[in-house]
């Protein structure tokens, strides 16, 4: 196992009994845990106040339970990419995963599955080679970008993904607003948020539409 310098940890996990079982882990082999905190809110307090050499971050927090631990650290990076952040989840969240990725210089990054750390030392050689600028990607994690790669539907919401299935349909705006029971209004920006997410440059709303139906009916 690689040595280092004691660093110092923010840690976010929502789980009490994981969280503590970290902080001992790390404390165990010289690290300091300076705040562990359990959503996104507090995490971004956190690294705020104590300026850490990395930080250690769940997935899935309160209050909604999806992407808000790797959304802040998506952010975090925005504000300083040289902090080093290190994703330690059960799951791949894969937009936000290729974000975190590609922030930055792409340096002082780690995703790694829980199930699939299977020694301690892993854990800890992870942490400290991303504390030290290097970047440690769980197989799976990769597998699982590059699957999202081929499917260019894969970075839409369910709303979003239900909003051009009716499009592909040939509905119009108001058509689908009476259909999901929503404005107009709605409708417009849920289809403006597919046509970005697909990469559909400004070239007339009526050709960008076709673009996006024929990327629905191809995926």
């Amino acid at each position: 196992m690689r040595t280092a310098r004691p660093l110092r940890v923010v840690l976010a996990e929502d789980s009490v009994l994981l969280r503590e079982g970290l902080t001992g882990l790390l404390a165990r082999f010289g690290h300091e845990t300076v705040a562990a905190v359990g959503d996104a809110e507090a995490l971004h307090t956190a690294v705020a106040e104590h300026t850490p050499d990395i930080v250690v971050t769940d997935v899935r927090m309160p209050p909604g339970f999806q992407d808000e631990g790797l959304r802040a650290a998506v952010a975090l990076r925005e504000r300083n990419p040289a902090l080093p952040v290190l994703v330690l989840s059960q799951y791949v969240q894969r937009t936000y995963a290729a974000d975190l990725l590609d922030s930055g210089d792409g340096t002082g990054i780690g995703y790694l599955l829980k199930d699939r750390v299977g020694r301690i030392e892993e854990f800890l050689d992870a942490l400290i080679r991303v504390a030290e600028g290097g970047t440690v990607v769980d197989p799976e994690v990769v597998r699982q970008l590059l699957r999202r790669r081929r499917d260019p539907l894969a970075a839409l919401t369910p709303r979003e993904r239900e909003v051009l299935a009716l499009v592909a349909e040939g509905r119009s705006n108001a058509a689908i607003a009476r259909a999901l029971v929503v404005t107009e209004a709605a409708v417009g920006k849920h289809i403006g948020n597919i046509l970005a997410k697909l990469d559909l440059p400004p070239a007339g709303d009526t050709h960008r539409r076709v673009l996006a139906v024929l990327a629905f009916l191809s995926s």
